[in-house]
């Protein structure tokens, strides 16, 4: 196993993709120490996680973690179901208390939001975003998400933006795809995520 150095200040971080969980402990870009596992049910994936961060707690203590995840998710800290992944397709995640169990877990204090809106938190901090008060980040795979910044602040409101499910105009004599969304058919995520891509073609999108 190779030497990793101590540093004074762990944070821990989970991507929570619908595709893949990557976990992570450092201070910042420059020495995080991270790995990458396929997203499958939520007691193999999560037992992984926590099985990774108990592993780094003599060479790297964790005070705290952050949890960026798929979703959609409950971000309102008044709402008896805060932390949980809600309505998702994603089979065996749907009303999932992802916060509760990494919490219980490991004792520490979790904080939480989406995936996109920690990248854009990112992405203004260390990236593309930098100097800027207003961004949006727009990622597309499982799903499609967008984040944004907005006067200096993560956007919130009774949950979150869900900019991969607007309606979008849609030419069906151009693209008669009818779309994979389960809710909206031909929303954006339905024509243009990566399922979509691969019902389209007979390809993953990484193909």
């Amino acid at each position: 196993m190779s030497y990793i150095p101590i540093i004074e200040a762990g944070f821990a971080g989970i991507e929570a993709g619908g595709t893949k969980f990557v976990c992570g402990v450092g201070s910042g870009p420059g020495d995080l120490h991270k790995i990458e596992f396929p997203t499958t049910t939520p007691a193999e994936t999560l037992g992984k996680a926590i099985q990774f961060f108990r592993g780094q707690a003599e060479v790297r203590p964790v005070k705290a973690l952050g949890v960026a995840c798929f979703g959609p998710v409950d971000l309102s800290v008044n709402s008896p179901t805060y932390g949980h992944i809600t309505s998702t397709p994603k089979a065996g995640w749907r009303d999932f208390d992802i916060v509760g169990n990494l919490a219980g877990a490991l004792g520490v204090p979790v904080a939480f939001d989406t995936d996109v809106n920690a990248a854009i938190l990112a992405e203004v901090r260390w990236g593309a975003a930098r100097g800027l008060s207003d961004a949006i980040y727009i990622t597309v795979g499982t799903g499609i998400g967008g984040g944004a910044f907005v006067a200096g602040e993560l956007l919130h409101g009774s949950m979150h933006p869900e900019m991969g499910h607007l309606l979008i105009a849609h030419d069906r004599l151009r693209d008669p795809f009818e779309g994979c969304c389960p809710f909206h058919g031909n929303c954006f995520e339905g024509l243009a995520s990566g399922p979509s891509m691969e019902k389209r073609w007979g390809r993953r999108a990484e193909e």
